[in-house]
């Protein structure tokens, strides 16, 4: 023992000693067990990029002391990692070093998992992942042929970005003002046929689903309902003037529909070409659609592109008032959004507004505010409120909202329009034409058309994988991958070239976690039923729409494939903040990257993870601190001697527990502070994760305890006994190593992990004093500390008497006093 004490707070020694321990013991390695209380924690899987970042470190420490903390509560506890390991970073990084993304993906991962274990995080490594490898893409190929089965997949020609010179479609993020990343060539939007899923055929049970999900951030369901975005209003048809051809728009503010002054249509819309063909503006929009597709690639995603737009020559008419209305191209109007034409009314809605005063096209207004008069010769900007309906025929003097229902009706009455429901949501696109991806299980034949691999030929599997030396060009350029013959005919036959989205893996993995080593399906199905939903996801709120959007997608579909009986796939969700650096997030572009690996060399993996928990609630930005580093440091040292120093309370012969009716006062008050600490940190890990206040709560008790044992001063070796045990059991979830060592050095036979979360004594966290506050004329002046069975009178006698009040009272005479019980006393002079 002493020389132990001697040596201080060897961290690396002790480190390496528990994890090792942990890893030969597999101790959290679990299996269903129908008698005990499951819980799923989980932390969004990380893309292998070659090393752990301080977001890393966060993310999985919150997510380490959920672990610990519930199966110290008696929870069986299912907490296990992998990696999103398909998808262009790994595929552009293994080309930038001239090596192939198997390789370069699987030593990353190798590289990742030692930093992960060299945190101490407690996963059951027998479950690991790596969606990269066949026997999980198997299964997506499975799910993707069940899904075409019941008509939930389709395919159909999109727009991407083709290089001629690389002969490849580029990603949104490979083009770089209009060029290839790669060859600095011209970008030429191409029309591709691409795989959907049919996502929007469940888009209103997204919708009305969130509002189960009451265990995530409101604003993240507020997110995700926007996205969506479901929209009740009127679908209507504007008749071409001069042919049999109808433009229907959708539009949520029929009321406005008599201040219609253009048509816009997008640049994709299909009755462009019918409009334009052998006209005198055939060249002009034509050249306006080719140079406004070209804009889209040179723009950012988040870019809000200065509107432009050209005359087609060609008019429709409003069904309402019989108006001529003249089309337009816009380069703001959305293919992918309500019918990709556009009902322009100018007066009522900005974009409208600001491309009428671009053109010189006329500004009706046609809904008046209750307490102005908007007239197009004064308005700076359109009035998009309700208000009243002037210059609308019938309809003037209506409100906007009954003359939205009264209007819908009328169309529908002459048959020219009709109440609709639409959805911003689209469905999801998933093709990828790039190499590092799972193979989509298709195939083309000229006799048979699209043919569905057969399942027993699964999976198919990327070529080259198994050599380090393979070709990991696009699938479009490996022929010996694409030749092969019908399933059906025995003919000559293509493979499908296209890989899927990234998005598909991470939106199952969480339900793969539940059987990972299945061999014959995708889920073991009582697995699943035992273990969903994940009872806490944790991860950046970067993903609040798309990931979480889909894995909600994914789990309806494995649900009415058979495998899952739930409607969700996570209960509670908490979305961490970012680490910053000298004001920005930590980003190796900016050069304010924090290597987790260099301070857990430095400190310890313990120090660190203790600063990343306590540095600020995890749903808050966390400031990167190296004084905090040093800091948690010095306390993890100072709890160290203060266990030394204080060995022999757990040496003694004497273990009966507290006997709390012969303490004397100052063992009285640390028994107290240890059982208000307990409460403190139960209440802060159960509310909102706020491991901050819980490890500042420890602090105090550390503190305490220190002061009750200082020099010449004699403490009951049960209270010290109980009160040093507590702050291990509590620091436990947040630095595992260095409480287990404590914890076998002060003489337990059993590891930490097999304790029980202490229960704090509510009688023994009972304060015997309170403290009143003392108020003259409503301004606190004092404080008395009184014993708990003090009473009103006795309270009014001891405030009159307090020095700091006679001062304030200034010789006055009290006029009232008010005693609010076991709280304050107000003196009113």
């Amino acid at each position: 023992m002493d020389n132990q004490k001697q040596a201080g707070y060897d961290f690396k020694a002790i480190e390496i000693k528990w994890q090792q321990y942990w890893d030969t013991d597999k101790a959290y390695k679990v299996s269903e067990d129908p008698q005990r209380k499951k819980y799923y924690v989980l932390e969004m899987f990380p893309y292998p990029s070659g090393r752990i970042h301080m977001g890393h470190v966060r993310n999985y420490s919150i997510g380490d002391v959920i672990a610990r903390y519930k199966r110290m509560q008696g929870f069986n506890v299912l907490h296990p990692m992998g990696w999103d390991a398909f998808g262009l970073p790994a595929e552009n990084a293994a080309l930038k070093r001239g090596i192939h993304p198997a390789r370069w993906t699987y030593d990353n991962i190798a590289y990742m998992r030692r930093q992960l274990k060299a945190m101490g995080l407690s996963y059951d490594w027998d479950r690991e992942i790596a969606t990269c490898r066949p026997e999980y893409y198997h299964w997506e190929q499975f799910i993707f042929l069940q899904l075409l089965k019941k008509g939930l997949v389709y395919r159909k020609e999109t727009t991407v970005n083709w290089c001629d010179d690389c002969a490849t479609v580029l990603a949104r993020e490979q083009v770089i003002d209009g060029c290839c990343w790669r060859c600095d060539q011209q970008v030429q939007p191409k029309t591709m046929a691409g795989w959907f899923f049919k996502i929007t055929d469940y888009a209103d049970e997204l919708l009305d689903d969130l509002d189960k999900l009451t265990g995530w951030p409101e604003k993240v369901v507020t997110m995700q309902r926007n996205w969506i975005g479901k929209s009740h209003g009127l679908a209507c048809d504007f008749q071409v003037e001069g042919n049999d051809e109808k433009i229907t728009i959708f539009t949520t503010r029929p009321d406005t529909v008599f201040g219609v002054t253009f048509m816009s249509l997008a640049v994709e819309h299909p009755l462009i070409d019918t409009l334009i063909s052998g006209t005198e503006h055939e060249d002009k929009v034509r050249s306006f659609i080719k140079d406004t597709l070209l804009e889209k690639q040179r723009a950012s995603l988040d870019e809000e592109p200065e509107k432009h737009g050209v005359f087609t020559g060609k008019y429709c008419i409003n069904p309402f008032n019989r108006e001529r209305v003249p089309i337009y191209v816009a380069n703001f109007v959305l293919m992918e959004y309500g019918t990709g034409a556009v009902m322009a009314v100018p007066a009522h809605d900005q974009r409208d507004f600001e491309f009428a005063r671009k053109y010189e096209l006329p500004i009706r207004p046609v809904v008046q505010p209750r307490d102005q008069k908007l007239s197009s010769d004064t308005m700076e900007e359109a009035w998009e409120g309700d208000g009243i309906l002037a210059d609308s025929a019938d309809f003037s003097g209506l409100s906007s909202g009954d003359a939205q229902k009264a209007i819908i009706e009328y169309a529908e009455k002459k048959e020219f329009g009709r109440p609709h429901i639409t959805y911003r949501l689209r469905d999801w696109g998933v093709s990828r034409q790039r190499y590092w991806g799972t193979p989509i299980p298709i195939i083309h034949c000229d006799s048979c058309g699209v043919v569905p691999v057969p399942e027993e030929q699964l999976p198919i599997t990327l070529p080259g994988t198994d050599n380090p030396d393979g070709s990991h060009a696009p699938l479009h350029q490996q022929k010996a991958f694409y030749t092969t013959t019908c399933p059906k005919c025995g003919g000559p036959a293509k493979r499908e070239t296209d890989t899927m989205d990234t998005f598909v893996e991470s939106s199952w993995y969480f339900a793969r976690y539940t059987s990972p080593r299945k061999e014959d399906a995708p889920l073991d199905r009582k697995a699943a039923q035992y273990w969903l939903s994940v009872d806490q996801y944790i991860g950046g709120v970067e993903h609040a729409i798309l990931h979480l959007l889909y894995a909600r997608f994914f789990t309806k579909l494995l649900r009415d494939l058979g495998y899952l009986d739930v409607d969700e796939p996570f209960t509670n969700l908490l979305t961490q903040g970012m680490v910053i650096n000298d004001g920005s997030k930590m980003s190796k572009s900016k050069g304010n990257v924090v290597d987790p690996s260099d301070l857990i060399e430095r400190y310890g993996a313990d120090t660190v993870r203790l600063f990343s928990l306590f540095a600020a609630p995890p749903q808050r930005d966390l400031e990167w601190n190296a004084q905090g580093v040093d800091g948690a440091s010095r306390f993890l040292n100072r709890v160290f001697r203060l266990i030394h120093a204080n060995l022999d309370c757990f040496t003694d012969p004497d273990t009966r527990p507290v006997q709390v009716e012969s303490l004397q006062e100052e063992d009285r008050k640390l028994h107290r502070k240890t059982h208000q600490t307990i409460k403190r940190v139960t209440n802060s890990i159960e509310t909102n994760f706020h491991f901050n206040t819980a490890i500042s709560g420890v602090m105090e008790l550390v503190n305490q305890i220190g002061a009750a044992t200082g020099e010449e001063k004699t403490v009951d070796r049960a209270v010290l006994r109980e009160s040093l045990q507590t702050v291990l059991l509590l620091l436990f979830p947040m630095v595992p190593h260095f409480c287990e060592e404590l914890w076998q050095i002060t003489g337990h036979d059993q590891t930490m992990d097999l304790q029980h979360w202490p229960a704090f004594d509510s009688a023994a966290a009972k304060e015997d004093e309170l403290t009143i506050v003392v108020q003259v004329n409503g301004k606190v002046r004092s404080r008395l500390q009184v014993s708990t069975v003090v009473t009103d009178n006795e309270l009014k006698e001891m405030a009159l008497a307090d020095a700091r009040v006679i001062k304030f009272m200034d010789g006055k005479e009290s006029k009232k006093i008010i005693v609010v019980k076991r709280k304050l006393v107000n003196i009113v002079v």
